[in-house]
């Protein structure tokens, strides 16, 4: 279109040539225009009535009549008029699009895709615009791993000359990528510089995960990671290119190489600090990591600068600096390091600032916070701030932050939060291993009227157990340090050999004992009933048949270091308690249990978890301790692998529960969808249950196994498989459980 313009031009400039001079225009005149606005098209030109024109003037204003987008041809004529000359632009209006559609794009609908349309309908056509949507739709296929996908304007004219344009994708197979290799490196196995890298190789969950899409901003971040992977061994002037991507075995998969220079590995040479030093340059020498003769690595350099940092701001400097400051050898491959530090004033808070709370009163968070206003400044319990904060599970974020304050000498402490949904109602169906189904239903709010108190109403109703219950918590009682609760419970459940229905109520007090433990008391009072005892059973669970009463009380303490409560990966929980049953009632008996889980953070988001816990539990007046409060194990819950309370003392075939406990559960769990919240799980139990007569640890069982842990929007769920690693001949070899819906 525009060489049919520049044809015309060229046959009009031979024409005018022939005249020995420039000819003056009497009028202008636009002819061809449909839609366009004449006065649109005269505000282009420059050539005005009455101008004398040259050839160059009227290229000149072709040239900017077809800028304005609206045509696909343009011609110049001159005629003469009695006498006058009238210059004549005929155009060719682009068809107007009338409807933009999409065809075989079956992967991304055309809600994602209209958005990235560069053009409104109706509108004029644009071929800039369209190539610009086509790589639009292109990139965004590549990103979801169709990386062979083609788009194909096609434009279909009618008669009034508007169109309708469709994108013709044809989006092919997912491409993903089959290696990722590097030339050059010569630091690294393989595999552990790809497991610094968040793109990764296809694998066989990649159908669920997505794991081996390309996606280019990701590999931009990914080279700077193997850049600082390479500098923490001391590479500190490594190059990494960028990735060259190929698509290969027909376009099936993608070939990712990268190429590396590590260049030299550098040492530390002299260390010193200097500037406003707190303590001795020898003592201050102590806390800098990096001494000399050490691989000079950017990660604990790093690290050295915040603990210094810090050292400072927990003696109340809160905008200390830290400079590193380096002198490269090149002939030895050292770098000497001086740490420079700027103290600045000491810093009181001025102001503690809440944001974002529109549900949690202010005094919630103010009681997780372990400054006030006027206290020294201390980085420490900033983060601890945060930590508490967090934990109480009412927020999305928590953001703490220091401001400057009306002097140098005062900052402002801002804690901006995001309030996330803190109560739930559910009615549902769910399903576990040991209960078969149930009905459930659920009503609980953790933050109650922004109080902080936690409500709970639920109940479950299965084919072998029904539960109901209702309780309530402040754990911050009259805005003192002391819990007080309640609950009041029914629940009913059907073992193999007999039943037993037990409705009662508890009361809990509790108070911190320290910074990360508290003491809790808890006063239980329940009425038990005992029925439809197997005949097969011994005399001794035979005479348990009836109603009996407990009335307890236990003391509890529980230390919870760990660093996020929901989902912890390291620190630890202990449970120490021990209960006292006869304050009245018929049943007498101590039981103790001790219980402690450790969390152990691993590369790659992975996360080891060691899990023990041992029990006793004895009577107080002579006879025997009833089956009821007796230790059952086996199940997804202790020791997997068996079924649900078949692991302990047996009698003439029957299961009769043990005096003693204990097991162990060691997991390694790993991230298989992180954004979903699914994880998979390995795991090796051992443990049993013994009589009074048998020894802690005597006859231990044990199992491994494999599993899947989803944190769904209706509550945990669990697959877990577990394999039996020396069964009985009464025993399965393996045992497959789960558990679906919200556990009460």
């Amino acid at each position: 279109m525009l060489k049919k313009a520049i044809l015309t031009l060229f046959l009009l400039s031979i024409a005018l040539v022939t005249y020995a001079q420039d000819l003056r225009v009497s009028d202008i005149q636009i002819e061809g225009i449909i839609r366009v606005e004449t006065s649109v098209v005269l505000a282009e030109i420059s050539i005005k009535p009455g101008d004398l024109v040259s050839p160059e003037d009227i290229d000149q204003a072709m040239q900017s009549i077809f800028k304005l987008g609206y045509f696909d041809d343009i011609s110049a004529e001159m005629t003469e008029i009695q006498g006058a000359k009238v210059l004549t632009f005929v155009v060719h209006e682009l068809p107007l699009i009338r409807k933009i559609k999409f065809s075989g794009n079956d992967k991304l609908k055309k809600e994602k895709l209209r958005p990235l349309l560069t053009m409104r309908t109706p509108s004029i056509y644009n071929r800039s615009k369209i190539e610009a949507s086509v790589q639009e739709i292109k990139n965004l296929y590549i990103e979801d791993g169709y990386y062979a996908a083609t788009i194909k304007p096609d434009l279909q004219v009618d008669d009034k000359n508007e169109a309708t344009l469709t994108f013709e994708i044809v989006e092919g197979k997912k491409v993903l990528i089959q290696s990722i290799s590097f030339i050059g490196n010569s630091v690294f196995d393989k595999d552990e510089l790809i497991d610094k890298m968040e793109t990764k190789e296809r694998w066989w969950l990649s159908w669920m995960t997505d794991r081996g899409i390309y996606n280019k901003d990701t590999m931009l971040l990914d080279v700077e990671r193997i850049k600082a992977a390479y500098h923490d061994e001391g590479y500190q002037y490594v190059k990494v290119r960028q990735p060259q991507v190929t698509l290969i075995e027909d376009n099936k998969y993608l070939e990712v190489v990268i190429e590396i220079d590590p260049g030299a590995q550098y040492r530390v040479g002299e260390v010193s600090v200097s500037g406003d030093l707190m303590f001795q340059q020898e003592k201050m020498l102590r806390l800098v990591r990096l001494k000399p003769g050490d691989i000079f690595s950017t990660a604990v350099l790093r690290n050295t600068i915040l603990m210094l940092t810090d050292v400072y701001a927990d003696n109340g400097y809160a905008y200390a600096n830290v400079t590193p400051l380096t002198a490269r050898d090149d002939q030895n491959h050292l770098i000497d390091l001086n740490l420079e530090v700027e103290q600045g004033p000491r810093v009181f808070v001025e102001r503690i600032v809440i944001t974002g709370n529109t549900t949690t009163r202010d005094k919630v968070i103010r009681r997780e916070i372990p400054l006030l206003e006027r206290d020294l400044f201390s980085s420490t319990a900033v983060k601890e701030a945060k930590r508490r904060v967090t934990n109480l599970g009412y927020f999305d974020e928590v953001t703490v932050t220091n401001k400057p304050g009306s002097d140098e000498t005062k900052t402002i402490l801002g804690v901006e939060v995001t309030e996330r949904p803190t109560g739930t109602f559910s009615i549902g169906v769910g399903y576990s291993s040991a209960d078969s189904v149930m009905a459930q239903g659920s009503i609980s709010q953790d933050n109650l009227f922004g109080y902080g108190l936690r409500l709970s109403l639920s109940g479950s109703f299965g084919s072998r157990s029904s539960t109901y219950s209702l309780g309530l918590s402040d754990p911050h009682f009259l805005d003192t340090d002391w819990t007080l609760g309640g609950e009041i419970y029914n629940d009913n459940r059907e073992y193999s050999d007999y039943d037993e229905e037990k409705i009662g109520g508890s009361i809990r007090t509790g108070h911190p004992i320290g910074r990360k433990s508290k003491l809790y008391m808890t006063y239980r009072y329940e009425q038990l009933e005992v029925s439809n005892i197997d005949n097969d059973l011994t005399q001794d669970i035979q005479d348990e048949e009836g109603n009996s009463t407990l009335s307890s009380l236990t003391t509890q303490i529980i230390r919870n270091s760990t660093d996020y409560y929901d989902d912890p990966s390291r620190g630890g929980v202990s449970k120490l308690s021990l209960e006292y049953a006869g304050l009245g009632g018929t049943e007498h008996f101590v039981k103790s249990i001790a219980e402690h889980r450790h969390f152990f953070p691993l590369p790659w988001g992975t996360v080891f978890s060691i899990h023990g816990e041992t029990g006793y539990v004895t009577s107080t007046d002579g006879d025997d301790v009833s089956i009821t409060q007796k230790f059952f194990l086996g199940g997804i819950r202790t020791i997997r692998g068996f079924e649900h309370r078949e692991v302990g003392p047996r009698e003439d075939g029957d299961y009769v529960g043990g005096t003693k406990m204990g097991y162990f559960n060691f997991e390694y769990l790993f991230p298989i969808y992180k954004s979903l919240g699914l994880k998979g799980v390995l795991f090796y139990d051992t443990g049993n249950a013994w009589s009074e007569d048998e020894n802690y640890f005597s006859s231990m069982r044990n199992s491994v196994g494999v599993g899947i842990r989803w944190r769904s929007p209706m509550g945990p769920l669990r697959f877990e498989w577990g394999y039996n690693l020396s069964p009985k001949d009464y025993e399965d070899q393996s045992v497959f459980e789960f558990t679906i819906g919200k556990a009460f």
